[in-house]
Formats: C-alpha cells, sequence, structure tokens
C-alpha cells in the first residue's frame, strides 16, 4: 500500500475510549496528519485527549461519516445498532466500516448497513494504547482485498496486524484480548513472590513488569518456539528447572489453556446474544 495514500485518506472515529484512542495514536504515527482524523462522542469525558493529538472532535456521527473514507465504529456492542441505524443512509460505496466492538458479527453490521457496504471486524487488545497491539481482523462479503491491505496498512503502528476468518475472532479475543489480562496476574504473582522472599514491593513489580517485557521482545523478536527459549534458560539442576517444576505442580499450563478456552467460549456466547439481539 501506497503510504502517499495513506496520508490523503480521511480517518473518523466513531467513540472515544481506549481502543479508539490507541488506534489513533498508531495511525498518527504513520503517514496520517491530525487535521486528516475527525473523532466523536455524545459528551466532552473522553474527547481532550484526541484534541491533544490535534485531532478535530465532534458530537456528530453523522458528521465524522461524511467527511471520512475509513470510519472505525469503537462503541460498546450494544450501541452499535443505534450507531449504525443513525449513520446508515449517509454510508456510500466509498467508505469502508471497521466495527471493534466486541460479539458484533460480520453478518449482523451487513444487515444494519446499506446492501454492499463495505465492513470489517477489527479486534485489537489494551497494548495498542503503546503501539504494541496484537490486532487480527476479518472481511465482510463486499470488502475486497484491497481492502485489507489498507487497513493492514493503516494500522501497521499498532502492533501486530493479521487477516483471518472471522471464526478465528472470538479464540483471539480470548487468546489476546483477555490473554493481557491473563499476563498482569502472572506478572503481579511473580512480584509477590519475591516480596514474599524480602524485596521491596515497588522494586518487585518494576523488575516484574520488566521480566514480563523482556521475555515477550526475545519471544517474538528471536523467532523461536516458547519451548526452545526456555529450554535455554534452564541449567541442569539450577534455579529455573526447579521453579518450573512447582509451576507445572500447580497446573499453570493447563489453568492457562482453559483460561484461554474459558475466554473463547464467552466470546462466542456473547456473539451469538448480540447477533440475536441487534437485529430484533
Amino acid at each position: 500500500m501506497d503510504p502517499e495514500m495513506d496520508s490523503q485518506l480521511k480517518i473518523g472515529f466513531i467513540g472515544a475510549g481506549n481502543m479508539a484512542f490507541g488506534i489513533a495514536k498508531g495511525i498518527l504515527t504513520g503517514n496520517v496528519l491530525p487535521v486528516n482524523v475527525k473523532v466523536s462522542a455524545p459528551s466532552s469525558r473522553n474527547l481532550g485527549r484526541f484534541q491533544e493529538l490535534g485531532i478535530p472532535i465532534t458530537h456528530s456521527n453523522i458528521e465524522v461519516v461524511c467527511g471520512s473514507d475509513v470510519v472505525f465504529v469503537a462503541v460498546k456492542p450494544h450501541l452499535v445498532s443505534l450507531v449504525l441505524n443513525e449513520i446508515s443512509q449517509h454510508v456510500t460505496d466509498r467508505h469502508i466500516i471497521v466495527s471493534v466492538a466486541a460479539g458484533v458479527t460480520l453478518s449482523t453490521l451487513e444487515e444494519l448497513l446499506p446492501e454492499n457496504s463495505v465492513a470489517i471486524r477489527l479486534m485489537p487488545n489494551l497494548p495498542c494504547l503503546v503501539q504494541e497491539g496484537a490486532l487480527l481482523f476479518a472481511r465482510g462479503s463486499h470488502a475486497k482485498q484491497e481492502d485489507g491491505a489498507l487497513l493492514r496498512s493503516l494500522l501497521h503502528r499498532c502492533g501486530l496486524v493479521e487477516e483471518g476468518p472471522e471464526s478465528w475472532i472470538d479464540i483471539h479475543t480470548g487468546l489476546s484480548g483477555s490473554g493481557v489480562a491473563f499476563v498482569y496476574l502472572f506478572a503481579e504473582a511473580l512480584a509477590e513472590g519475591a516480596v514474599k522472599m524480602g524485596m521491596p514491593s515497588a522494586l518487585a513489580h518494576s523488575i516484574a513488569s520488566q521480566t514480563v517485557l523482556g521475555a515477550g521482545r526475545l519471544l517474538r523478536d528471536s523467532g523461536k518456539h516458547p519451548a526452545q527459549l526456555r529450554s535455554e534458560v534452564c541449567t541442569p539442576g539450577g534455579t529455573t528447572i526447579y521453579g518450573l517444576h512447582t509451576l507445572e505442580q500447580g497446573g499453570v499450563r493447563a489453568s492457562t489453556m482453559s483460561a484461554v478456552e474459558s475466554a473463547t467460549e464467552r466470546a462466542r456466547e456473547l456473539g451469538r446474544k448480540s447477533s440475536k439481539n441487534q437485529l430484533v
């Protein structure tokens, strides 16, 4: 995708929460200028931080749609039908509508939008706020490959951006959306283990966060399988293998797999409920 093309695009956000803000920050570190972005929200509560980035703000969703090529619908799932009903008569075939609402299916989006509308479902995660997100998107039935390429080009500064079938979106929610919280829980437990052994709390939490960050970057950048990196840390009869044995006794591996499974199943359940409610 030509970076010059990105710089000419008009980008709109309906909704001003953390996901919209994280995506907006990532887009601005690319070739999109703040003046070519606009964000709307019903109240001014979250709009100030967008203004600090130089992004124009409004309370009109219709104004955002009419002035944009790509529109991110970043509202709570139960508000999607209200928003799409409001803007649908202003959506044309030049628009790409990108929903980041959890559980709202592509078929629901396409049902609520005008016929042949280009819809894409995107699932980001919280580290988008620091441009280290994991984002997965699925194209609707009228979205072409070049629409996906354009979205990937726009979002590449937000973190890892991948495309897949819609059936993977709920798995991604369990793995990466919820997985962030699982990592935080593990980081907290690491730090508290150090506190138990006599280290001051502030230092323990600082070292735990850096440990998680460093391990993640090494895992990503080395391209090695986690098991290979883990074995490289273990020396025969050393400290790490003793600690790993304790983790295995506690069932950390099975518990983590079950946590991803539970979160995925919950995402699927919410999706079924959402699809039923959106179209009633």
